[in-house]
């Protein structure tokens, strides 16, 4: 397989092929350790010029004054290929691209999870704004929130009452969070979505 456009970059012991476009990776948990320059170890490598132009395999050594003359890094781009693939290019910049998507994917990964955060219908207000501010809490880290209204017994011939609840919360967090799915009675629980006004 040609190792022309590939790019492996490494997170922890996990090796992930990637182009030179730079194509986002989900479910990323920590950013990828380059290895560039003086800190390449093999004798000879594949080199890259920056524009994806191959200039064939040369030493490690030529290869960095390559990139030297032209004031840039040698990066190893493809360890496990016969010769490794390194990539001459501003390490600097690619650094910071890989760590923009990086954040973002994290960012939108957050965003995919649900939390929870259940009241009873005879709440006191201390318990009430505690709470509210663990909901803002998930909120603010991109995360939608399931609220949950819990009933017992008789208080389902109260379920205006919470549904009163679910409202005056939606109200609370209005300034930064929208109501994504309506209340919904399903048997003893009646709950409701919200999601971060930013999504």
């Amino acid at each position: 397989m040609s190792q022309k456009g590939m790019d492996i970059v490494y997170y922890g012991r996990r090796a992930f092929a990637r182009n030179f476009h730079l194509k986002e990776v989900e479910n990323i948990e920590r950013e990828p350790v380059l290895v560039r320059n003086e800190q390449i170890r093999f004798a000879k490598v594949r080199v890259i010029d920056p524009e994806g132009k191959q200039l064939g395999i040369m030493p490690t050594s030529e290869a960095l004054n390559v990139a030297r003359q032209k004031g840039l890094d040698l990066v190893l781009v493809s360890p496990n290929a016969d010769p490794p693939v390194a990539r001459i290019m501003d390490f600097g910049k690619y650094k910071y691209r890989i760590s923009k998507r990086h954040k973002e994917a994290k960012r939108r990964q957050k965003q995919q999870e649900i939390k929870q955060m259940k009241f009873r219908l005879k709440i006191d207000e201390h318990d009430y704004q505690t709470k509210v501010r663990h909901i803002k809490r998930f909120l603010n880290d991109g995360n939608k929130v399931k609220v949950t209204i819990m009933f017992r017994g008789r208080e389902m011939a109260f379920t205006d009452k919470g549904k009163e609840i679910l409202q005056r919360i939606a109200n609370d967090l209005e300034d930064m969070a929208v109501v994504e799915k309506s209340p919904l009675l399903e048997g003893r629980d009646m709950w409701m979505t919200l999601k971060p006004k930013s999504e």
